[in-house]
């Protein structure tokens, strides 16, 4: 009968474990070259075609999201009198004429933000991984044993005056046949489970876009309104 402690033994853990395993690292590694490669086609400019190196990580400035808006500069203010009369004097002495009402003020101002600051950034990670192995060996031994067994009998007689005879046959046949022998069915499931996580960002990548947003420009046009 087969031992399945023995059956177990046989199974090439390391590869049907290590596999998963490997793969995820492999999948990890994919996932930081995405970020780097998002980072580079979306928040830099690409150099010429004869300057670039497909070995190299050097890119050019980054890229700026440019736009007009407008600004107050001088807010509006409503028509007051030039010198306020006294009420409580007696006579009461009349205010002089109002100053008139002045108008807000606008200027355009044109405004350049780094684009990689105004996007999520994709930092994945594979934060857990379940593997689960299922083994289910049944075994079953057999025995059958087939009996036969055959009998045929005749009789013959012959009689007359004063005398007779008789005559019998018999024949007989057995036969007996045993097998046995054992069957065993093995099934085997693995399933596989990874949670992905966005990441938090990078200590460099955060120094960097500290600096982008420095670099946030808004400069004043000769355009008002």
């Amino acid at each position: 009968m087969p031992n399945p402690g023995q059956e177990l033994s046989s199974i090439d853990f390391e590869s049907m474990l290590g596999g998963p395993l490997v793969a995820v690292v492999k999948a990890q590694a994919q996932a930081a070259m995405s970020s780097v490669n998002f980072i580079k086609e979306v928040g830099f400019k690409k150099k010429p075609a004869d300057q670039q190196d497909s070995e190299s990580f050097e890119t050019e400035e980054p890229i700026y999201v440019k736009f007009k808006y407008w600004k107050e500069t001088k807010p509006y203010e409503p028509a007051v009198p030039a010198n306020p009369g006294d009420s409580a004097a007696s006579p009461p002495i009349p205010s002089s004429p109002l100053i008139p009402a002045s108008p807000a003020e606008y200027q355009q101002h044109d405004l350049e933000v780094p684009i990689l600051t105004m996007l999520p950034i994709p930092f994945i990670r594979m934060e857990e991984t379940t593997i689960d192995f299922n083994a289910k060996i049944n075994s079953v031994e057999y025995q059958s044993t087939d009996t036969n067994f055959k009998i045929n009998a005749s009789l013959e007689a012959k009689a007359g005056w004063l005398w007779g005879s008789a005559k019998l046959k018999v024949s007989t046949s057995y036969q007996r046949k045993t097998s046995q022998g054992s069957e065993v069915n093995r099934t085997y499931s693995m399933a596989v489970h990874i949670k992905a996580v966005q990441d938090e960002m990078p200590a460099g990548m955060e120094r960097i876009l500290g600096i982008l947003e420095d670099g946030i420009r808004a400069t004043p046009n000769n355009v008002t309104a």
